[in-house]
């Protein structure tokens, strides 16, 4: 993508097709005048007045205890500096989406029209009422530690400066790990930091806080080694400032056992890195070129334990491992601050958690077989959903530890669960399918490439790092909406019909004819069904010029279906295809089988489904918990439909234990555990939180995938393929933009898994 069209695809996402990236949204029932009298007047009367009497009771009606503020006057915004608190909105917006995803924290931006620090300090002071927390961000320093330190001081909310602290709190977490694989203590250490600002401070306090010695560190801003002689330094630069003569960069590092870049790119060079300490610890965090390049530094030194600020390598460190978790356990217990204590505990329960065995979610999405405890992993991933449950806790413990909690936590189990549900809703699944496409992308087929949104799928697939597009359709088209997308990737471009591609059509066409040459398909009918696109696509898998094909989107289901299920084989050991969706609920993912294919499944081919969409939920991490849906509940009804599913259970409970299978049963009674465990106690699916659900025909399946789409916006990835012997997955009519990406993400990691599956068959 050019960089306009990159300008014009943000500016859209911000603009539509609701200005903005967050709203308020009503946590009460509204529908009825009796609903309002409570809302407003004269119902809300009563908490007014019960605030008035105890004024902690704040907390027990309002959002003030689930809610931040971010706040900034718009002086360093990103890495575009000085640009007014207007300019600055969008990034606070977006700070607010990070608190959401992450933690279920809500947020009002607050952008404050001045840069005079007494003024700024006395409108947060104003406003704090409002909220349960303060989150400082983009304020430049010096004033940045000014703000900071009077509201730590002079409010008894939780108040942070992300930019500083966040930084920190993750780096510090690295760092402990880091010099336990090198084998070094942080009080002997030599560290160099090029950098001077408000984070490379912060990040140093938090090192010294662990045993780093100021005498061992040497700190460069952009002029050079900071110097007691310089009457430039601010008070807090002072505290690092050499008292000696200045001293080279290029002298500095040489025998330095830590190196910690918050400043520029590229000023780490691989001979200045040879020069370092065995097993140098190398810190490049400066967006988005790093002070040393990751895969330069690993190729110059096989020692060197490296992370950056960067999704695309190891050891990123990334803010959002802390700030979201930080406040969240900070709310929790009501904390009157942000404290060291806190922050320190934040550190630690990072640093342990890299340690820890990695969930098979976590593995799933960054496309490894087993992450562990090692130099490319020294600290935990975005996506470990693991986060909540460790560092909130961690830091409300310390809260209540340090004197600063108003509400301590007694119940850790039941808070645990809290949080975990807290995390339900935040669509976590999709990054980490989009995220384990990345880790190994493929090629991928996109039979309608002259459809506009098609085309746009595969733009995002190919700039988004997910596959590589192969476009089919007229050439002509395609190239004309690619030039309107501002699409200018050099893809392969084919058209099946026409004459430059007579040659593979028929070669494709005799593959073909051979495998259909007794089943009533004649070589002309071959060589006709290759000049249609999804004949041509398929056979594009099967012979390995291509690693998957996504269709659809402008045919019937039945229409795609046929020809796939002509020319691709099933898999190995498969009785049967069907398909499962994987919906998006407010409890999490949520996969649904079989919704496309088996209008009226047999006992057996509900067995058969139910092994297969298990395994689905296992390639995505999700560890299947599965209900077989009926309108009775174990053996109420002796109908026919009741009791295949029932004789379906009793077949995988015999042949199956391992598997958390069980029915038939009602779908409320699946969905609710109380109701489940009341009633139904010898199940097993007590106890438990089903994620996987298995219908007993088409007709039921698709209704309520569909439903739950439609109504309530839930997002759905599907219908996912099973059963196939090549990755092939087909949109349903119409799907959109968002649909498609999923999609083709689906199918870059069906092709990774049948890729390992054939590697180990070979073995």
């Amino acid at each position: 993508m050019n960089k306009e069209s990159k300008r014009r695809e943000a500016l859209l996402y911000h603009s539509e097709p609701t200005p903005g990236k967050i709203q308020v949204v009503p946590t009460k029932k509204y529908a009825t005048q009796r609903d309002l009298s409570l809302a407003y007047s004269p119902g809300v009367a009563e908490p007014c007045l019960a605030i008035a009497e105890n004024i902690d009771d704040v907390y027990k009606y309002t959002a003030k205890g689930n809610l931040v503020a971010v706040i900034s006057n718009g002086t360093a915004v990103l890495g575009l500096g000085d640009i007014g608190p207007e300019a600055g909105k969008p990034v606070m917006e977006g700070k607010g989406l990070l608190f959401k995803i992450f933690s279920d924290i809500d947020v009002f931006d607050i952008e404050v029209d001045t840069k005079n620090v007494e003024e700024f300090i006395q409108t947060v002071k104003n406003i704090a009422p409002t909220f349960g927390g303060i989150n400082l961000e983009d304020i430049k320093a010096p004033e940045s530690f000014e703000i900071e330190r009077r509201l730590v001081e002079e409010l008894d909310i939780p108040v942070m400066h992300d930019d500083q602290h966040g930084t920190a709190i993750i780096s510090s977490a690295a760092l402990i790990n880091a010099l336990e694989l090198a084998g070094k203590k942080a009080e002997d250490v030599k560290m160099v930091v090029s950098g001077a600002g408000s984070a490379a401070i912060a990040c140093t306090d938090l090192y010294v806080s662990l045993g780093v010695k100021v005498e061992n560190i040497l700190m460069y801003n952009s002029k050079g080694l900071l110097t007691k002689d310089n009457p430039s330094l601010s008070e807090l630069q002072l505290k690092y400032a050499f008292d000696g003569a200045k001293i080279e960069l290029t002298e500095a590092v040489k025998g330095a056992d830590v190196f910690i870049g918050l400043s520029s790119g590229d000023i780490l060079s691989p001979a200045m890195l040879l020069t370092m300490a065995d097993s140098p610890i190398v810190f490049a965090m400066a967006n988005p070129n790093p002070e040393i390049d990751y895969n330069l530094a690993v190729e110059t030194r096989k020692d060197v334990i490296m992370a950056t600020g960067r999704s695309d390598f190891p050891n990123q460190v990334n803010n959002v491992l802390g700030f979201p978790y930080i406040f969240r356990g900070a709310l929790d217990v009501r904390a009157t601050k942000i404290n060291e204590a806190m922050k320190m505990a934040a550190v630690k329960a990072l640093a342990i958690l890299a340690k820890e065995p990695v969930p098979e979610q976590v593995n799933v999405a960054y496309g490894a077989t087993k992450l562990g405890f090692g130099q490319e992993y020294i600290i935990p991933k975005p996506f470990d959903p693991r986060l909540i449950t460790v560092v909130a806790p961690a830091v409300a413990k310390a809260a209540m530890e340090s004197g600063v909690a108003k509400n301590p936590i007694t119940d850790w189990a039941a808070y645990e669960d809290v949080l975990r549900e807290r995390m339900g809703n935040d669509n976590k699944m999709v990054r980490l399918i989009t995220n384990r496409a990345k880790s190994n992308p493929k090629r991928i087929v996109f039979a309608e490439a002259d459809h506009l949104n098609v085309l746009k799928a595969a733009q995002i697939v190919y700039e988004d790092g997910i596959g590589f597009p192969i476009l089919l359709g007229n050439k002509e088209v395609i190239l004309e909406l690619k030039a309107e997308l501002g699409f200018d990737a050099d893809l392969e471009i084919i058209d099946p019909k026409t004459d430059e591609e007579a040659e593979r059509r028929n070669r494709f066409a005799n593959s073909f004819w051979e495998t259909r040459e007794r089943r009533g398909v004649s070589k002309l009918d071959a060589e006709k069904f290759m000049r249609e696109r999804n004949y041509f696509a398929a056979m594009m898998v099967n012979e390995g010029e291509a690693d998957a094909v996504v269709t659809g989107h402008s045919r019937s289901y039945p229409s795609v279906v046929k020809p796939m299920m002509q020319l691709i084989p099933k898999a190995q050991n498969a009785s049967l295809i069907a398909t499962a969706n994987m919906m998006m609920t407010s409890r999490g993912p949520m996969f649904l089988s079989d919704t496309a294919i088996n209008i009226n499944p047999s006992a057996q081919d509900l067995v058969n489904i139910a092994i297969m969409t298990a395994k689905t939920a296992k390639m995505f991490g999700v560890e299947p918990v599965i209900a077989m849906i009926s309108f009775s509940n174990f053996g109420s009804s002796s109908s026919e439909s009741a009791s295949k599913v029932r004789e379906a259970v009793a077949y995988l409970h015999k042949n199956h234990p391992e598997m958390i299978v069980d029915g038939e049963i009602q779908a409320d009674f699946a969905l609710n555990p109380e109701m489940l465990e009341e009633k139904f106690p010898f199940s097993k699916l007590a106890g438990k939180k089903v994620n996987t659900l298995i219908f007993p025909n088409l007709e039921s399946a698709n209704i309520t995938y569909k439903l739950l789409k439609e109504l309530y916006k839930v997002n759905s990835i599907g219908p996912i393929m099973m059963g196939m012997g090549k990755p092939v997955h087909i949109f349903q009519l119409g799907a959109s933009v968002e649909e498609m990406v999923n999609m083709a993400a689906i199918a870059v990691i069906d092709a990774q898994e049948k890729e390992i599956k054939k590697i180990k068959q070979a073995q």
